[in-house]
C-alpha cells in the first residue's frame, strides 16, 4: 500500500536550498543524519501526462493565493516569474537560491480527497467480532433496561 510520496530536488547548492524550505516556505523537516533535511509537505496529489518519452517528472507545489505568495517571496530577494494563467490554474515559477527552478501552482482543477493512510497493527486485526444486538422482546415483555408502561 501506498503511504506517502518522497520527491527529491538536486541542487548545486543544497544547503541554501535547504534553508530556503526550512526558513522562507516554513516546511517542518527531520535531520536523518549529516545535515541531509528531509521536509514534511501538505497533501499531494499525480497526475499523468501524455508524452512522446518516458520517465519525465515535474514537481510543483500549490498554493491558495499565488499573487500573495509571489509578493511575499519578492519581499524576501525570492526571484519569481510572471503568474501565468493556464485555465487549470495560475502557475509561476521561483529560482532557488541553488540556482533551480521549483514551480508553484494556484489549482482552479477539481482536486481529489486526500489520501488517510492507517496503518493496521496486529492488535487490529485480530479484533473481536461484533455481538449481535439481542431479538427484539416480544410485545408486552420489557427487556433490561427498558422499564415497563
Amino acid at each position: 500500500m501506498i503511504i506517502g510520496a518522497h520527491s527529491i530536488i538536486y541542487s548545486e547548492q543544497p544547503d541554501a536550498d535547504r534553508a530556503f524550505f526550512r526558513d522562507v516556505l516554513g516546511l517542518p523537516s527531520i535531520d536523518v543524519g549529516e545535515g541531509w533535511l528531509i521536509f514534511g509537505l501538505p497533501p499531494a496529489e499525480v497526475a499523468v501526462h501524455p508524452s512522446d518519452r518516458n520517465d519525465v517528472h515535474e514537481l510543483y507545489l500549490m498554493c491558495s493565493d499565488i499573487r500573495a505568495l509571489t509578493a511575499a517571496m519578492r519581499k524576501r530577494g525570492i526571484e519569481c516569474g510572471e503568474v501565468e494563467d493556464r485555465g487549470w490554474g495560475l502557475l509561476t515559477q521561483l529560482t532557488l537560491p541553488g540556482g533551480g527552478k521549483l514551480g508553484i501552482y494556484q489549482p482552479r482543477h477539481a482536486r481529489p480527497k486526500n489520501v488517510s493512510v492507517r496503518k493496521k497493527t496486529a492488535v487490529a486485526a485480530q479484533k473481536p467480532a461484533r455481538r449481535k444486538r439481542a431479538s427484539k422482546a416480544r410485545k408486552g415483555r420489557p427487556t433490561a433496561g427498558r422499564a415497563r408502561r
